[in-house]
């Protein structure tokens, strides 16, 4: 293994430890996505059938009632609605497949995923009202009002799945993309670490091309063990010799253009991707528009969204969905309230001060889950910290009360919090509520957790909770700040169910 700062024992690092053994083939993770890509299509086709023939006998009771109307004054009285079905299933499918539902870069993708999957079955619904009105076929539009729904919810369902299984089988070291780095240091040094912190995403980075520098460029990354194959002039023997699959280009130096446009015209006839990565981290794709202009690939960032009708959209969100969960929730909530009062009959409920939007202070109200003196007996456990940054936690805190323990690794100490959503000082979902000791140790681009409404749950609580470090969960946070959209909210808030069950980072 050799590392930056060997870089020029090696004869210009033609020679990298650890090359001699069989390389696997570069094509087998392009094999197994096609596989993988079918599987999808099968499951995709299943579901559409599904849907149309539960559409087909909710409305009719039997699939195959016939339809009315005719095809250039031909009876169509004898095809059933069975055959409907069969139709409706390769017109939906075509259009997923030619809006690049099954190619390899869509899978896994989230919620550009099923974006992706919704957009193509309002196509479909909209093609399929077109060639009946042109060709005056009369399908019910009973049938049609519950196959479309029902069938987008399905294929929505089962992409989440999908995805599901395509990460198992990537922590698994299947379907993996074998990547070479090339750039400056740093920006190799970045990659490697977002690549490495994100294995679901399917990367795994065999080592790096460099370029030529007067100074020793091995202090970024010296210590990640990264082999180094060359410089950037090296790149396709590179290639050949790591088996990658995926060129990931960083900062290049000096005239860029010239030397990216060189470096693709050395990996032709190799069958890799070529993946450039702009100067933008933490931007997420809506933010993001492309531009060319005079052969210059432009992107156009959009400024973040902090007020203004999608503000107001994200509000109403918020206050009827807390309204409705606030109804669904009282039983449990009464039971919760029983079980503190009868445990060792102190307060049911915590009221913290934390700070919200614009530093704004608010009352917090949680179900209490430690004992009645935790504050007073936070200074004799500070040295048991077990977090990182200005968080306090232990994953056994003695003030833990019985019942306290119980809530707390269901998340459901948080419940209360419905009613500071309802009054308008949180948020469904968002950063999480800063106590006021903790603001006054923030750093000043840790202060932008502020400009959004703190949430209930949120990246971080899908991400991993206290398992997270306080970079990492100043990270998550400050994304989603950037970032947020209603549809985001949407996956975070069905993430959650799935955080909660799975109990993970709960303590």
């Amino acid at each position: 293994m050799v590392t930056l700062k060997q870089l020029d024992e090696t004869i210009a690092g033609r020679a990298v430890a650890g090359t001699t053994a069989p390389l696997p083939d570069r094509r087998a993770t392009a094999r197994g996505m096609a596989w993988f890509a079918t599987v999808v299509m099968v499951l995709d086709t299943v579901l559409i059938l599904c849907a149309g023939m539960l559409a087909a006998v909710s409305r009719f009771g039997e699939p195959t009632t016939y339809i009315a109307g005719g095809w250039r004054g031909s009876n169509l009285s004898g095809v059933p609605y069975s055959a409907v079905v069969v139709m409706v299933a390769v017109v939906w499918i075509a259009v997923l497949a030619v809006r690049g539902g099954y190619s390899g870069r869509t899978f896994g993708s989230g919620a550009d995923e099923y974006k992706l999957v919704l957009s193509a079955s309002v196509v479909t619904a909209g093609l399929i009202a077109i060639l009946c009105y042109l060709a005056k076929i009369e399908l019910s539009r009973g049938f049609l009002g519950f196959a479309f729904p029902i069938g987008a919810v399905l294929l929505v369902a089962g992409r989440f799945s999908a995805r599901k299984v395509l990460h198992r089988l990537r922590a698994a070291d299947r379907l993996v993309h074998r990547v070479l780095l090339v750039g400056m240091p740093a920006g190799v040094a970045e990659l490697l670490e977002v690549m490495r912190r994100e294995p679901k995403m399917g990367f795994a980075v065999v080592g790096a091309c460099l370029p030529r520098l007067s100074k020793d460029p091995g202090d970024e990354v010296a210590d990640q063990e990264l082999p180094i194959y060359g410089y950037l002039d090296d790149v396709r023997s590179a290639v050949e010799r790591s088996g990658a699959d995926t060129v990931v280009v960083s900062a290049l130096p000096g005239r860029s253009s010239r030397l990216l446009r060189r470096l693709s015209w050395s990996l032709e006839g190799l069958g890799v991707d070529l993946v450039v990565v702009p100067s933008l981290t933490d931007v997420a794709g809506p933010r993001i528009h492309h531009r060319p202009v005079a052969g210059l690939p432009l992107l156009h960032v959009e400024e973040p969204e902090f007020t203004g009708a999608r503000r107001i959209v994200k509000s109403i969100f918020d206050r009827v969905g807390a309204g409705i969960i606030t109804i669904l929730a009282t039983p449990v909530m009464l039971v919760i309230a029983l079980a503190i009062k009868c445990d060792d009959g102190g307060p049911v409920l915590l009221r913290q001060t934390r700070v919200g939007v614009h530093g704004n202070e608010f009352t917090c109200f949680k179900f209490r889950s430690m004992v009645v003196d935790a504050e007073q007996r936070l200074a004799e456990l500070r040295a048991a910290n077990e977090h990182d940054g200005v968080l306090f936690k232990i994953r056994n805190d003695p003030r833990i009360t019985r019942v306290g323990r119980v809530i707390r690794k269901l998340s459901l100490d948080e419940v209360p919090q419905l009613f500071n959503v309802l009054r308008g000082e949180m948020s469904l979902v968002g950063p999480r509520p800063p106590l006021p000791a903790e603001v006054e140790a923030y750093a000043e681009d840790v202060r932008r957790r502020l400009l959004v409404r703190p949430g209930i749950t949120g990246l971080w609580q899908v991400s991993g909770r206290s398992n997270l470090s306080w970079d990492d969960s100043v990270r998550l946070d400050l994304y989603y700040v950037e970032n947020w959209s209603l549809s985001a909210d949407l996956v975070i808030l069905a993430k959650t169910i799935g955080a909660v069950l799975s109990r993970n980072g709960a303590y």
